[in-house]
């Protein structure tokens, strides 16, 4: 695993990219993510709340990309430790602070 995103720069959710960007998408995509949740206790529906969770995938997935292209090795040092260490945070916290250096919370 050498990049988070494909040949054309579409990006790869793998669960080493997922977690890697997990606080920026928890902060980012936080609008859509509790309207996905709240139409969720409304409805136990799976079909009701489609619309809402693409939504979410479109934020997750444009976010990504958007990281990737602001901060290509800083992200793709920190998904590759925690591809090699198995997503553990605690081995991998260097590359973390280099990646958020580079691509601050916002």
């Amino acid at each position: 695993m050498s990049s988070a995103v494909d040949a054309t720069g579409n990006p790869i959710p793998t669960s080493s990219v997922l977690m890697s960007a997990s606080k920026h998408i928890g902060i980012r995509c936080m609008p859509e993510n509790v309207a996905f949740l709240k139409c969720k206790q409304k409805d136990q529906n799976p079909e009701k709340c489609l619309d809402k969770g693409q939504q979410v995938t479109r934020c997750v997935l444009g976010l990504l990309k958007d990281l990737h292209e602001k901060c290509t090795k800083e992200m793709d040092a920190y998904v590759g430790c925690m591809y090699y260490h198995t997503n553990e945070f605690d081995l991998c916290r260097k590359e973390q602070q280099e990646f958020e250096k580079s691509c601050p919370l916002e």
